[in-house]
């Protein structure tokens, strides 16, 4: 169900929107609205056009190149960001497909109200394009650990990223999904997820990962996994004082 918020004191659970000074959420809030992100859900595809844009409150959105052979994760957009960023770039079809894993919500807004939004010049704009280079950022360094790092260290960054923005330990996800993250073929995913529940990390079961030992995660990361998740925080700012 769709759920259209109406208090402006309800928490604000996206983090772009929660850094929004009041007056600027205030404006915004009739144009938003609750939806779910259901698992496995595909929100655009290769050539389709971009209707809306989505702020995640929970849940995450990857974003996949695809064609005809193969499947490659290039990005992932949770509660820390908004989907839809080609919009903001004056950019109307996807060019990647947009899909939930694993499910949550998300604030939607009309891409004409995030267009219009935006030609005021108010926070929002300077906000996206702060968030334009943490996803430019998470591109470039997920492009270098496909390239530099094993497996098992690309299948943790991904965890890690995951853990971050769901603030849960227990989450839907496939061996199948992970070996299109990874680009590698399901039985080396499934090997590593062995290996890894064996070192008491992670424990996983019908789909879902659980993760054990985060510090012990952490310390089996790349350097790729800091380099991300610094830049992100560095990134966040949190609702601007406004006095009463």
């Amino acid at each position: 169900m769709i759920q259209r918020p109406t208090d402006l004191y309800a928490p604000i659970r996206n983090r772009l929107l929660d850094a929004l000074p009041t007056i600027e959420y205030e404006r915004l809030l009739p144009n938003l609205e609750e939806v779910p992100l259901a698992y496995n859900t595909i929100l655009y595809d290769v050539g389709d056009t971009l209707t809306h844009v989505y702020f995640p409150n929970d849940g995450i959105i990857s974003l996949l190149l695809t064609d005809q052979v193969e499947t490659l994760e290039v990005g992932i957009v949770g509660r820390e960001g908004m989907a839809g960023l080609p919009l903001f770039m004056g950019v109307k079809t996807s060019r990647v497909r947009s899909l939930v894993q694993p499910s949550g919500t998300a604030m939607r807004m009309k891409a004409d109200d995030l267009k219009n939004e935006c030609r005021r010049g108010g926070v929002l704009a300077g906000l996206l394009l702060r968030f334009s280079y943490s996803m430019m950022l998470q591109v470039w360094q997920s492009a270098t650990c496909y390239r530099r790092h094993t497996i098992e260290e690309r299948i943790i960054r991904r965890l890690l990223m995951t853990n971050d923005r769901m603030e849960t330990n227990d989450f839907e996800m496939t061996q199948r999904f992970l070996s299109s993250v990874v680009g590698v073929r399901r039985e080396a995913i499934n090997k590593v997820a062995i290996n890894l529940k064996r070192e008491g990390l992670i424990d996983y079961s019908h789909g879902f990962i659980e993760i054990i030992d985060r510090p012990g995660l952490e310390a089996a990361a790349c350097e790729c996994y800091p380099v991300i998740r610094d830049d992100e925080a560095s990134s966040q700012i949190s609702r601007q004082f406004e006095p009463s």
